[in-house]
């Protein structure tokens, strides 16, 4: 094996057969993007010098989303697929993010999206902050040293600015981008975070770093490079009402306890 880069996180020697490292997507009726996503990760991570796994979580396709990353299997090592039928009011893409948690046996889990809006070599900048004893590590699109190559359209720009300044003030004051889907957590933070999750829809994000915070793990937040992908499905209106209501129900939580009582 090659000499450990510098920036990778510190590994025993003698636990170098270990998967240093699981990418986790959850992926719904993705047949078209998913491709392109799968090719950019395998060329990125073949080279890597540490084990790692690719696990999709597809939930609820009636595309041929499923078909398309089987016959991936054949071709891409370490891909790992799990058909999954999760039907819950106000989305379902925190729950298979969650499974694809369960899953995981990697040292550090990250979940991407299925777009590929942040290429996953971007866990590159994110080495050093495990390295310093940080235990969930988070791309931002709107702090100092971010690139958005390619923007969202200007009604998606307003909508998720005034998101992230309502979630600011709400749960999450010092954290200025909580809705990036580029996400890695150490595997002990996951397993603790992850357990106490009670948020399948688009607030989930919102809801594991308010728990991070909760559970003592330390957050850092690092800018990365984000591409609009197009085609988006979305209902930006909904989506943002959705959160909303769900920014609130997860304060609820934290002011009544509930999270206290789960494991």
């Amino acid at each position: 094996m090659e000499a450990e880069n510098r920036n990778q996180p510190h590994n025993d020697k003698n636990k170098s057969d270990k998967i240093r490292l699981s990418v986790i997507i959850p992926a719904y009726n993705e047949e078209e993007r998913i491709k392109e996503t799968l090719q950019s990760i395998d060329a990125y991570l073949t080279k890597q010098p540490y084990n790692y796994e690719i696990i999709i979580i597809a939930n609820n396709c009636t595309d041929n989303t499923v078909k398309v990353i089987s016959e991936y299997q054949k071709i891409i090592n370490h891909l790992k697929l799990f058909d999954i039928k999760i039907a819950k009011p106000g989305g379902a893409k925190g729950w298979a993010v969650k499974r694809g948690m369960e899953e995981a046996k990697g040292e550090y889990k990250l979940f991407m999206d299925a777009d590929n809006a942040t290429r996953v070599e971007e866990i590159e900048n994110f080495w050093p902050f495990f390295n310093k004893g940080c235990n969930v590590v988070i791309g931002s699109r709107h702090i100092r040293g971010s690139h958005i190559i390619i923007p969202q359209p200007w009604y998606r720009q307003i909508l998720g600015r005034s998101a992230n300044l309502l979630i600011r003030m709400v749960l999450l004051p010092k954290i200025k981008d909580t809705q990036c889907g580029f996400k890695a957590f150490s595997s002990k933070a996951a397993d603790k975070i992850f357990e106490k999750m009670t948020i399948g829809g688009w607030g989930f994000d919102m809801e594991v770093l308010a728990l991070a915070r909760f559970c003592g793990f330390k957050i850092a937040e690092v800018p990365v490079r984000w591409y609009e992908a197009g085609k988006s499905r979305l209902q930006p209106a909904k989506v943002a009402k959705d959160t909303l209501w769900e920014l609130f129900k997860i304060k609820k939580n934290f002011l009544t306890g509930l999270y206290k009582t789960k494991k």
